[in-house]
């Protein structure tokens, strides 16, 4: 098995890496839950308790795939950081998720192209979104774990 976390902040392309990924590759194509989420809610205002849920969602994912490439729109560490951005802390067993599952490889993706709004992103501003990044990039680099730096231009 072979997974392959797509990660940034919002609006950095990371969608249309991953499906564009997973097609040249053969690969399956896990889309983000959290998207998901907050549009069915209507409202990019998410609890504790209801990120508590995405992220036991997004480790349900991760337990069910069999053999084959995975590539992740999006995984725990970008839960791990909305957590802890959010609310300031995060639940533990959501540490020992990322190590239990952990991506073979990331694709870190620089907040270097025009933030597009839409009814499930809620963070538009260049200082937010290199914030995020950097946290991202410290996550991964914490870890051990190779990972690529994309920049658009």
């Amino acid at each position: 098995m072979m997974r392959i976390g797509i990660i940034g902040a919002e609006s950095t392309g990371k969608t249309t890496l991953a499906k564009q990924l997973a097609e040249k590759y053969h690969g399956t194509y896990v889309p983000e839950y959290a998207r998901e989420y907050v549009e069915q809610k209507g409202t990019t205002e998410v609890t504790y308790d209801e990120l508590c849920e995405i992220a036991r969602y997004q480790i349900e994912e991760l337990e069910k795939q069999p053999d084959g490439l995975y590539i992740f729109d999006t995984e725990l560490i970008i839960t791990k950081v909305w957590f802890d951005y959010a609310f300031g802390h995060w639940p533990e067993w959501l540490d020992k998720a990322i190590t239990d599952y952990p991506m073979d490889v990331y694709i870190i993706l620089y907040p270097d192209i025009p933030w597009v709004p839409d009814k499930a992103r809620s963070n538009g501003s260049d200082a937010i979104r290199l914030e995020l990044f950097e946290r991202y990039k410290k996550e991964v680099e914490a870890l051990g774990i190779e990972y690529y730096l994309v920049k658009h231009n």
